[in-house]
């Protein structure tokens, strides 16, 4: 009887034993390798890095916490059709079209929100937004056919725009100026911010280059810090620009699908260096010109397949004041210099994040 019974806890010891050792095998198995998405792609010299991308927050590391559980709050939903966006004190601020509202990615809590004001200052179709240094948000809504303005809060403070006067397509705000596109004049209407009282539109008629600088449909605006103004003209297939005064000064791009051409231009952005970044909705790029109108390069694939591809991208914003919540997405090796954020309308990822890279580290 005793026999048996060692027999019996020696065949259990080595079951526990078998146990242990395929645990620590499962335990031990090797991650899987990072995979890096540089443009352009080797064995060029890599410019810009593909960081990440996210539709709802998610995908931006949130976790439940017990605290979440205890009160059954549950994560936002997702972005469904997204067009302009805005970033502002750790926060990414994204208009969906369909959802009528702004959701509101909070960088600092992981953590998502949606802005979606009641009453006068209800939103029907936010298409673009800026925000002013102090938080003021300005939106352009194609719903309303107003700029909508509020403060830092999100309180309702006063719209721009009466019925049928215009359509904005964007807005942008300088120290004391607002510009709006206006899809339904062709022009870029210029007011005055401290009163929101009407001043002037863009081109100025009255320029000898008058025919040059004309507008078609104004879609997506953007400052420069040397006093330009940038407009992407989707029915003119080109990037239109003025000084902030409405005098033309050059033309970027014509029609096309070649490199430094258009087929549908969206959202424009520019860097410090005066580099200008125009999305093509159609050839599903972004294309980087430099400040004579050269084309240096292009990144974001069509497609959905692929890390860095994009699905009907539509606005596009460059950043030097959240590096720092991305910089672990970097590849080892590699400082970030600013943030280029491109929507997609369509597709699994809404909002793309791509690192424009200083020289790599040398060790």
């Amino acid at each position: 009887m005793m026999t048996m019974i060692k027999r019996r806890l020696v065949s259990l010891a080595v079951g526990c034993l078998w146990l242990v050792l395929l645990a620590g095998c499962t335990a031990t198995k090797p991650a899987s390798k990072t995979i890096y998405t540089f443009f352009p792609p080797s064995p060029d010299e890599p410019r810009i890095q593909f960081l990440t991308s996210f539709s709802s927050d998610a995908e931006l590391g949130r976790t439940r916490s017990f605290a979440d559980f205890i009160t059954g709050e549950q994560p936002v939903g997702g972005l469904v059709k997204p067009y302009g966006l805005a970033l502002h004190d750790g926060k990414i601020f994204v208009c969906d079209t369909v959802g009528s509202m702004i959701e509101v990615f909070d960088l600092k809590k992981h953590r998502a929100s949606y802005f979606a004001p009641p009453g006068e200052g209800k939103l029907r179709t936010p298409i673009n937004l800026a925000i002013d240094t102090d938080g003021t948000r300005y939106v352009a809504d194609t719903g309303r056919n107003q700029v909508v303005i509020y403060d830092n809060d999100g309180n309702f403070l006063s719209a721009i725009g009466k019925k049928d006067e215009m359509k904005p397509a964007d807005v942008a705000v300088s120290t004391n100026r607002i510009y709006v596109g206006d899809m339904l004049n062709h022009v870029v209407r210029v007011y005055n911010k401290a009163d929101q009282q009407f001043l002037f539109t863009i081109p100025n008629t009255n320029s000898a280059a008058a025919n040059a600088g004309k507008l078609f449909s104004p879609a997506n605006l953007a400052l420069d810090q040397n006093g330009r103004l940038l407009v992407s003209d989707v029915g003119g297939f080109r990037v239109q620009i003025y000084d902030l005064d409405g005098k033309y000064l050059r033309t970027l791009g014509q029609q096309g699908l070649s490199p430094g051409s258009f087929a549908r231009p969206k959202g424009v952005a520019v860097d410090h260096q005066g580099l200008a970044y125009v999305v093509d909705a159609a050839t599903q790029l972004v294309q980087i010109f430099d400040t004579e109108g050269r084309l240096l390069l292009y990144f974001g694939q069509p497609g959905a397949s692929t890390r860095g591809q994009l699905v009907l991208p539509a606005s596009i914003k460059v950043d030097y004041e959240h590096v720092g919540y991305f910089q672990k997405y970097l590849a080892p090796g590699y400082q970030c210099d600013y943030l280029i954020l491109v929507t997609s309308q369509f597709g699994p990822n809404k909002v793309s994040v791509y690192g424009f890279l200083k020289r790599p580290a040398t060790p």
